[in-house]
């Protein structure tokens, strides 16, 4: 997972006999997208006309499936321009620009500062960076943590948020398989989605865009995938990681499954219910396989055992060295006296100040306009990062987003998180208290959600506008709740801002001194949910004895729903049923790499030498998910949709020709490298001025 800005070109020449140039690196990154709602995607033609999977675009699915309509079930195509409905609230971010500004944040830093100072001052910094480069450019300015903080870097986004959804398929298709085939392969999918994104109400024009592969990808074949992995531990300490295998992922998933379980629940009483907590039960079922798989490798021996090794000969380093251990001292002591603290402020974060204990969009919506409205009365720099000034226009376009509230649902998760809040805190702390206040989690739920008027979108803007008099005015159920437990959620979120995460980043920048003084920075950093660019080959593997071939056909979707009966999760939908005859069976539908993913990669392009995509990162194998701590390319596998299946899709099933059509007229006439080097080219001389601002 490489920085765009220190790839290795020369471990890809030697290893597979290419060296992507500067130019092709440079519209490849152009070329891809971030969807703010955790997933990548990609341009795939000029008329800005973008990719991603179906699990990344199904919230706008379902938040565009009102009146009846049901667009999860029926999949949805726009024939024309016209048609193309525009998402409530999705923002997708295109990096132009990159600019290392370490110097900049740790010039905030005093030598007299103590460690909880020193992270105040640099997330202040920070603030005014983004700030001063938000106003100058009118771009989303991010500082990107790297290295635990030994590293600071400004990412600059021109950003989309008029994003009109084009084509998605049934969820049956795109979901074939449901939860037991999710993390597995075989696999079977059309997790696909195309959106347009729209500038002044026209189609964006885009220079970088990924051209279609006529003839797709070979076994043993160099492929690419840029993407924006969310968060990975490969750096972390043991303490770090023995905290996350003792505390945080067994919290977590016990959570998880209790709400499945209430919305499975929840979904019994209606067919609408089932409808509107369809894609909260997948986002669940697909936590929980996740969780599972990482805790599988904190629970490995011998990859534990791996980690304590190099972390003992580091340490080894540092102390033989009298001068660079007078310089690092003990960081990883004072990491895991951190962790110590975590553990003990753990619970009352996660439920209070973190929100587990209150499982809610309106709830949510309250705390954004609490805490926005005493935020924005504090200077820029000391605000709290979420709400300082660079990032106000995405969070009011979440706070004022259009789409459908279901009461009912709601009140469900809010009824379930409220009383897992008062059984793992117990009703005698303060702040359970001031919600309960001796009553079920069910009346309380009741009571907020029936009470409130935070789902009217002009409500909240009332709120908003009108700043901390409003809300200290406002007797809506929510914000008064909010604004009662606001001080205590506050106190635990400072606790863990100075004794956790200022000591993570401190420390963690001197194990980054300490481990890179000899060799340079020649380890990627941690994922941060920002660009990286990974490479491997197409290739299947050996399970338990069996060879599994890189490739699934469209063929085997039909075999694979009928060896279960073609019932739910694997029942195809009428439409590829009625088609089987037009199709061609031998069509690749999904395949594996080698390539390196986790979490946030989902939507991701395939690419291929010449910069074609050939698909697109929808999973990876149940043996990939120890990838969050450590990369092996032995069994565990990158899985991606077959660019060759969706055109086939689009076309026999869909009848999509016009959206087909749109994604091979991308393919360029002459040669694809070449064709890269000349956009490349072009790209830099109209990059220098957005890039310069």
């Amino acid at each position: 997972m490489w920085l765009y800005n220190a790839f290795p070109k020369d471990r890809v020449k030697a290893k597979y006999g290419f060296e992507p140039s500067q130019e092709w690196l440079d519209h490849l990154r152009l070329s891809s997208v971030r969807f703010n709602n955790g997933g990548s995607g990609s341009f795939v033609s000029p008329d800005g006309l973008t990719f991603t999977n179906h699990h990344v675009g199904a919230a706008c699915v379902e938040e565009l499936s009102t009146g009846g309509k049901d667009f999860m079930k029926t999949g949805f195509l726009a024939r024309t321009r016209a048609q193309e409905v525009k998402c409530p609230d999705l923002e997708l971010n295109q990096l132009v620009g990159i600019e290392d500004v370490t110097a900049k944040v740790n010039t905030a830093v005093k030598p007299e500062m103590s460690t909880a100072e020193a992270g105040q001052a640099q997330r202040g910094a920070m603030s005014g960076i983004e700030k001063d480069c938000a106003t100058a450019t009118g771009l989303r300015c991010d500082v990107v943590t790297l290295y635990s903080g030994e590293v600071y870097h400004l990412y600059k986004y021109k950003k989309y948020t008029d994003v009109r959804l084009v084509f998605a398929p049934e969820f049956e298709a795109a979901f074939f398989g449901g939860d037991p085939d999710n993390f597995t392969y075989p696999r079977y999918d059309l997790d696909v989605t195309f959106f347009r994104v729209y500038e002044d109400g026209k189609p964006a024009h885009t220079d970088h865009y990924l051209p279609w592969s006529h003839t797709g990808v070979k076994d043993g074949e160099l492929v690419f995938v840029s993407g924006h992995p969310g968060s990975t531990g490969r750096l972390r300490t043991l303490a770090q990681l023995e905290f996350l295998r003792n505390v945080d992922y067994p919290a977590r998933l016990a959570s998880y499954k209790r709400r499945i379980a209430a919305l499975k629940k929840f979904s019994v009483d209606a067919a609408e219910n089932t409808r509107i907590a369809k894609e909260d039960i997948f986002g669940y079922e697909n936590s929980v396989k996740a969780i599972t798989g990482y805790l599988g490798g904190l629970n490995d021996a011998q990859l534990m055992a791996k980690r304590a090794e190099e972390e003992a000969k580091l340490k080894e380093a540092v102390a033989s060295n009298a001068e660079r251990k007078a310089e690092i001292g003990d960081p990883w002591g004072e990491i895991a006296k951190a962790m110590q603290t975590y553990n003990e402020n753990y619970l009352i974060l996660s439920y209070i100040e973190r929100q587990r204990g209150f499982d809610s969009k309106l709830a949510r919506i309250a705390r954004d306009l609490v805490r926005v409205a005493a935020e924005k009365t504090k200077p820029n720099d000391q605000r709290l990062r979420e709400y300082r000034d660079s990032n106000l226009a995405s969070l009011e376009q979440r706070l004022f987003s259009t789409a459908p509230i279901y009461k009912a649902l709601e009140v469900a998760t809010l009824t379930d998180s409220l009383t897992q809040m008062d059984e793992e805190l117990s009703s005698d702390t303060e702040s359970v208290m001031k919600v309960l206040n001796f009553k079920t989690g069910q009346e309380v739920a009741e009571e907020l959600i029936d009470g409130t008027k935070l789902q009217d979108v002009a409500v909240r803007k009332q709120l908003y506008e009108g700043g901390e008099a409003a809300i200290q005015a406002s007797t809506d159920p929510l914000i008064v709740m909010m604004r009662e437990i606001d001080p205590d959620a506050r106190d635990v979120r400072k606790r863990y801002d100075d004794q956790v995460d200022a000591v993570e980043r401190r420390a963690g920048a001197k194990i980054a001194r300490a481990r890179f003084s000899a060799s340079g920075f020649t380890e990627p950093p941690d994922a941060t949910f920002t660009l990286r660019l990974s490479y491997g080959a197409v290739k299947g593997y050996a399970e338990n004895g069996k060879n599994i071939p890189a490739f699934t056909t469209m063929g085997g979707a039909f075999e694979h729903a009928a060896a279960h009966g073609n019932k739910p999760p694997y029942q195809l939908p009428a439409s590829w049923m009625k088609s089987k005859a037009k199709l061609n069976l031998a069509t690749p539908l999904n395949l594996v790499s080698t390539v390196d993913i986790i979490g946030g990669n989902s939507g991701s392009p395939t690419v291929n030498k010449a910069g074609e995509l050939v698909g697109i990162i929808f999973d990876g194998n149940i043996q990939s998910l120890p990838w969050n701590f450590a990369y092996s390319d032995q069994v565990a596998r990158a899985v991606s949709v077959d660019s060759r299946g969706i055109q086939e899709a689009l076309r026999k099933i869909y009848g999509a020709t016009a959206l087909a059509d749109e994604l091979m007229g991308g393919s360029p006439p002459a040669s694809a490298s070449e064709h890269k080097m000349q956009g490349g080219k072009q790209a830099e001389s109209r990059q220098a001025a957005p890039m310069s601002h």
